[in-house]
């Protein structure tokens, strides 16, 4: 792992550890205008991230899930910038169930290249540079390389949630033929697609940008896709809405995976 790598992950380890604070007390949950949960876990994680950043990197901009109403026009200027979502999974969070995660990527002209995915329950941290590969380390320290599974898996492992799967993932299954679901909450479904542990992560409703690009990065370093519907590498701030596409993650570049949409 190169030297910003490693101090992204300390980051996001640090805000980790903040987030874990709130998380082992009782805590207050509040709604933002989307509905979204949001919790004092949030808060105090984003100023770790922010202030870690600004130390190592006073240059790039911060683009933050907390801090997301930067107007268009100001940061579509911007050739390179850190997006962050200091909590990502927050339901899960309020849930307890452990699977939410940390999320910082760097993105370069439209592209994450470096994406780091913390997971403070279990310490466990994924970090992914674009064309030099993808490590998955362990709270010990110890470290592994991972890797897409680049031959579809029969039945086909499906990164999702059965309790959510709305009417184009159904459909999408149905195409899909057999397959199994591996259960798993936040940008830790991407993961799994990184690690060969699922073939697919087909996410066919709302999400925004800064819940995908870390992990993005992780994948692709790892061998694998994160597409639009179209098939297209998605891209990040080259539109006013923070919003993605409904987009497919995939290890098998040889399996026509659009045929199921």
């Amino acid at each position: 792992m190169d030297t910003q790598a490693q101090q992204i992950m300390e980051i996001a380890q640090q805000a980790g550890k903040a987030i874990l604070e709130i998380y082992n007390q009782d805590f207050a949950v509040q709604h933002k205008d989307d509905d979204s949960p949001l919790t004092a876990a949030d808060l105090a994680s984003h100023r770790v991230i922010v202030a870690g950043l600004e130390a190592i990197d006073p240059e790039t901009p911060v683009l933050s899930e907390e801090g997301a109403d930067m107007p268009f026009e100001t940061r579509r200027q911007w050739p390179r910038y850190w997006l962050i979502d200091p909590l990502d999974g927050t339901r899960e969070f309020v849930k307890r169930n452990g699977e939410f995660t940390v999320n910082i990527a760097l993105i370069e002209d439209g592209r994450a290249t470096l994406g780091v995915v913390h997971v403070p329950v279990s310490g466990t941290s994924y970090v992914g540079r674009v064309g030099e590969g993808a490590l998955k380390i362990t709270a010990a320290g110890e470290s592994s390389p991972i890797r897409v599974s680049e031959k579809r898996s029969v039945p086909t492992r499906v990164a999702g949630s059965r309790s959510h799967a709305g009417d184009s993932l159904k459909q999408f299954l149905g195409r899909l033929g057999e397959h199994e679901i591996v259960s798993m909450g936040s940008s830790l479904k991407l993961c799994l697609v990184a690690e060969g542990v699922a073939d697919i992560y087909p996410r066919l409703g709302p999400t925004s940008e800064w819940d995908t690009a870390a992990a993005q990065a992780v994948v692709e370093a790892a061998g694998g896709l994160v597409t639009d519907t179209d098939m297209q590498p998605l891209r990040y701030n080259t539109k006013e809405s923070l919003l993605n596409p409904h987009f497919l993650v995939f290890g098998d570049r040889g399996e026509d995976w659009g045929s199921y949409l």
